[in-house]
């Protein structure tokens, strides 16, 4: 073809003229006529990203209507090492640390930091193996999960720690009001405390003002870009570094200059300095005994002899020294925990003291008084949302330069540093060998003026203490409403949560404007709050399962040796993750059993959601991987062997018929199929198309969409499988033979009755009836048709009353039974009753067949009426050939033989093949029968001598014409010799040979010759 004929063009000539302006008619790369150099598959392939197609897809719309401005590319110390450093670093290291270690003790302290550092470690191998086992996009954590374990798993975990995220920068922003308000600037209270049981509702209603301002502050921030929210971080992160030598540099100092920090003392228990300023009862000034303020605390006038509490009057007041000094030997003392209850005082045990009333432990006086009852659970969920920072790198890969190299290395650098180097474990042992018990134990510092525990322990001066951890929560606050914006785009535009698409959009550089103004929604929520001591536990339960997730797909893809797993982080083993799955989800418990429910709870429910109204997504995750590793390993143990019988249970194949536009005749039988199987075992709908397989390819796929449609649409579930045959019948027979799979084949064939068997146009229609009963006996397999099943009810309807009836042959087993119980599970039936109906021949037991069945129907545990009907023999000749009657003739006859029990069990007639076709189908059969006689009456096949094969005749008949035709002869005197024949068959009642034995003694008239063989 010329160049200038083809509609198809070369991209690079493009330049050379407007004459093939809109000839580039084609819809798709592939269609184009020139192939791609290398270089541009090259390009391709080294700027590779993991997006699904509709996240491309939405970013070039967004491209095609901005300018190109670059986003900010960070590096790992930048994007990743200082913001997990910042989120680690956060209130609980400086406000809760020291607690933390006064009432668990050294020794538990260090377990309970060194559970958690372990968590968040052992996270930590399993996150670098899966960032870099390909292209991490924006998303960091979710991406990582959604992609290991799919969409459901995925979204849910996501959504939670978004949450977790969101509600995380909520309780950093009220950390630093809590610092400003408390230990900074207490005047800036916009709500006075007038009477003092004020002084809680005045606080919260100031972190409700303070805390909007400085969530719309930060948001300000964070919307002008995140690359001045990382400059902010370098001046926060510099004023933590420094809080925290100052700690270092405090405790050096203690070893040959100790601070004074002095604490009062009475008795044994602590004393707050807030109301008092002298530690002592009373003064001696010019020869004069003056009584202090602690003295009008106590008693009731300042003069000596007033009335005072009695343990004010049995002990002395001592002060000591509240930072001792490393060398001290104050670590002994504090090794061990001091748990107590709600309300208990603060006391130093190894100080003597003289026991007073109960009346003085009550409150109004000056001890320090725990506000919390303590144990060892509590703190670990106190404690864990310090390390929970671990992720802050992760979430932000999208503005990472190498996001594979730089999430391991920042990561685990920066929980190194925070955990092993500069703080928590260090510090555990150096707060212990620093400070005095009571002063650990000290909250809120009321024994030192209410300064900050570990700002008494900094040098140069507290100061820098509280400024380092101002500037600390406002980092991390910012950190969080960085992060979690970027992680709810990232779900939005994956699609698997509708309602949440919108937030996908952003500005220009790609920042997420609306997922912003939802978090700051949500965050302003959290400070409405204004105490989020319940909520605490929540957020901790959302990041550990976000991290027992990380670990359990690290663990997945690891077992599972899927062949795209390769991550360039070499140190990891599935044992470590397995090892952090499990720490996980033990802490969740630990911390709050009632919690981690909700948090799973609130998972469970958004897993569902999206599973039900998600879009479907193929991202070839682990949990697939582990569904079809389990469905391999348990098709191989049901191939082992047959099921047992108390196992069996129709695994039916349902054959449809299609019309022209390839939909479902019979949408009925569908309805049906799931009212009988209800769900359970396994269902395959298949249908034929007739033709060759690369003529009706198009058409093969559109009948297994309509299909598939239309059993969404009836509840079926189930497997379709669409064949292409050029012969319909061998189309039937190659679907009866090969559906199915291993142990998971059908044992059960589920047709239509054909309605136009007697029509001259479907002529065929009949045979090919005809011929799926034989393959569908041949397989020994069972065979239901639905006659009229356009009548059938659908899943809508509702019988509040009727009988399913059962017509039952003794030769069909307990199938027949089976079937109708099956359907009364169904809520279309479940008000209908069960009658079997059975036959009997006028000479048989009616009441004794009766009460066999019944208890037969006791046995098998079914609740259905009986029905015995005695028919005449012509109207029941066609069952008789298969002795399915008669139940106590055969055992009649068995008697007067006198056979033994082994030669019982030799009767051919308990060797015969076992029917698993229904009433219908012996219906077929006779009618088959009839036609085919007919037919050979016809063509003389039959002659009418041959009573045995003619509808009306008998032996007895047959036996009458005989001896008509001897009678004449032996009338006319000519000699006549008569041959019996009697060939032994299987389901003869009474045996040759058995025959010929009892006949021998009986005496007969004339020669009588026997042949045997």
């Amino acid at each position: 073809i010329a160049r200038e004929s083809s509609p198809f063009i070369n991209c690079a000539e493009l330049g050379r003229g407007s004459m093939y302006e809109g000839k580039n008619m084609a819809l798709f790369e592939e269609e184009m006529d020139s192939n791609p150099m290398v270089s541009s598959l090259l390009n391709k392939l080294a700027n590779y990203t993991n997006l699904t197609q509709g996240v491309v897809e939405h970013e070039a719309d967004e491209d095609s209507k901005r300018k190109e401005v670059k986003g900010p590319r960070m590096g790992t110390f930048i994007g990743v090492y200082l913001p997990c450093l910042q989120n680690i670093l956060g209130v609980i290291l400086f406000l809760r640390l020291t607690w933390i270690v006064g009432t668990a003790g050294v020794l538990e302290s260090f377990i309970i930091v060194f559970m958690c550092c372990a968590c968040t470690m052992l996270t930590a191998i399993s996150m670098s193996a899966i960032a870099t086992n390909g292209v991490v996009p924006a998303g960091g954590s979710y991406y990582m999960i959604s992609r290991s374990l799919g969409p459901e798993f995925g979204g849910a975990v996501g959504l939670c720690f978004y949450l977790g995220t969101t509600f995380a920068g909520a309780m950093y922003i009220l950390g630093t009001i809590e610092i400003l308000l408390t230990y900074i600037s207490p005047s800036a209270a916009i709500f006075k405390v007038a009477d003092a049981g004020e002084e809680t509702e005045a606080m919260l209603n100031n972190m409700r003002v303070y805390g909007t301002c400085i969530v719309i502050l930060m948001a300000i921030v964070v919307f002008v870009g995140v690359k001045y929210v990382n400059k902010l971080a370098l001046v926060f992160l510099a004023c933590v570094i420094l809080s925290i030598i100052a700690i270092y540099a405090g405790v050096i100092k203690t070893a040959f200059d100790p601070p004074d920090f002095p604490i009062c003392l009475l008795g044994n228990r602590t004393l707050s300095k807030r109301s008092f300023d002298v530690c002592a009862k009373f003064t001696e000034s010019n020869n004069e005994t003056k009584t202090t303020p602690l003295w009008l605390l106590f008693c009731d006038s300042s003069l000596l002899n007033a009335t005072c509490d009695d343990y004010f009057s049995f002990n002395n007041v001592t002060e000591i020294q509240g930072i001792p000094g490393i060398m001290s030997g104050v670590l002994t003392d504090n090794l061990w925990s001091a748990y107590s209850e709600k309300g208990s005082i603060v006391e130093k045990k190894d100080q003597p003291s003289v026991a007073g009333s109960e009346e003085s432990k009550m409150g109004g006086l000056p001890y320090v008084f725990t506000d919390i009852m303590t144990y060892f659970t509590m703190l670990v969920g106190i404690y864990f949302p310090s390390v929970t920072g671990i992720m802050a790198g992760s979430n932000r890969s999208g503005d990472l330069k190498d996001a594979q190299k730089s999430i391991p290395t920042g990561t685990i650098l920066a929980i190194s540093t925070t955990s092993f180097i500069l703080t928590d474990l260090s510090c555990i042992v150096l707060f212990g060998a620093c400070i005095e018990g009571v002063i650990l134990r000290d909250k809120f510092g009321e024994a030192v003026n209410g300064n900050l525990v570990v700002g008494t322990l900094a040098w140069p001066s507290p100061w820098v203490i509280v400024i380092g951890s101002f500037f600390s929560t406002c980092g991390a606050g910012l950190q969080s409403l960085t992060g979690a914006p970027r992680l709810l785009q990232a779900i939005a535009r994956d699609g698997i949560v509708p309602f949440i698409q919108i937030f996908g959009h952003g500005k220009a550089n790609g920042e997420p404007t609306w997922a912003l103004l939802l978090t700051v929604g949500i965050c302003e929520i959290g400070i409405l709050i204004a105490s989020l001591d319940s909520v605490a536990p929540i957020l901790s339960m959302f990041f550990l399962m976000c991290y027992m997730f990380v670990n359990l797909a690290c663990a997945v893809q690891t077992l599972l040796r899927t062949p795209n797993w390769r991550p360039r982080f070499k140190y990891y083993h599935w044992t470590l993750s397995f090892v952090g799955m499990s720490l996980c989800l033990a802490l969740m418990f630990i911390c709050s059993w009632y919690y981690a429910l909700i948090a799973m709870l609130i998972a469970g429910c958004i897993y569902k959601y999206i599973e039900y109204r998600g879009a479907e997504k193929e991202w070839g995750d682990g949990i697939r991987g582990l569904s079809l590793n389990a469905a391999r390993y348990a098709l191989l143990r049901v191939e082992d062997g047959p099921p047992h019988t108390k196992n069996w249970r129709p695994q039916l194949l349902v054959l449809l018929n299609l019309d022209n536009e390839q939909l479902v005749k019979h949408p009925r039988l569908l309805s049906f199929t799931s009212q009988l199987k209800a769900g359970k075992g396994l269902t395959i709908v298949g249908s034929v198309l007739q033709g060759i397989y690369l003529d009706k390819c198009t058409e093969t796929h559109k009948a297994e969409e309509n299909v598939k449609a239309l059993m969404g649409v009836e509840k079926t579930k189930g497997f379709c499988q669409i064949v292409v045959s050029p012969n319909f019948r061998d189309g039937i027979s190659y679907l009866i033979q090969s559906a199915g799979l291993g142990g998971m084949k059908h044992n059960t064939v589920l047709m239509a009755w054909p309605q136009s068997w007697k029509q001259a146009e479907n002529r065929f229609s009949w045979k090919n009836f005809v011929d799926t009963v034989r393959e569908t006996t041949s397989a020994q397999q069972a065979l239901l048709v639905a006659k009229n099943i356009d009548l059938f009810p659908t899943n809508q309807e509702r019988f509040t009353e009727g009988n399913i009836d059962v017509w039952w042959i003794v030769h069909d087993g307990g199938m027949l039974m089976l079937l109708p119980f099956l359907l009364r599970q169904h809520k279309v039936w479940r008000k209908c009753k069960m009658r079997i109906f059975t036959v009997a021949q006028m000479d048989d037991n009616s009441i004794q067949m009766k009460k066999d069945l019944q208890m037969f129907l006791y046995h098998l545990r079914l609740n259905a009426q009986v029905e015995v009907v005695e028919m005449f023999e012509n109207d029941i000749s066609a069952f008789t050939y298969e002795k399915t009657l008669m139940m106590e003739q055969r055992s009649q006859m068995l008697k007067q033989m006198q056979l033994s029990k082994n030669e019982r069990e030799r009767e051919p007639a308990n060797y015969r093949l076992v029917s698993l076709t229904s009433v219908p189908g012996k219906v077929i059969e006779q009618f088959i029968l009839s036609l085919i006689t007919l037919n050979l009456q016809d063509s003389q096949g039959i002659r009418p001598s041959q009573h045995g094969f003619r509808r009306g005749r008998s032996c007895l008949t047959n036996l009458i014409s005989f001896y008509d035709q001897v009678t004449c002869l032996v009338d006319a005197g000519k000699a006549i010799d008569v041959v019996y024949l009697d060939f032994s068959k299987a389901f003869d009642t009474v045996s040759t040979a058995h025959s010929w034995k009892s006949w021998q003694p009986t005496a007969w008239t004339g020669a009588l010759c026997w042949v045997t063989h």
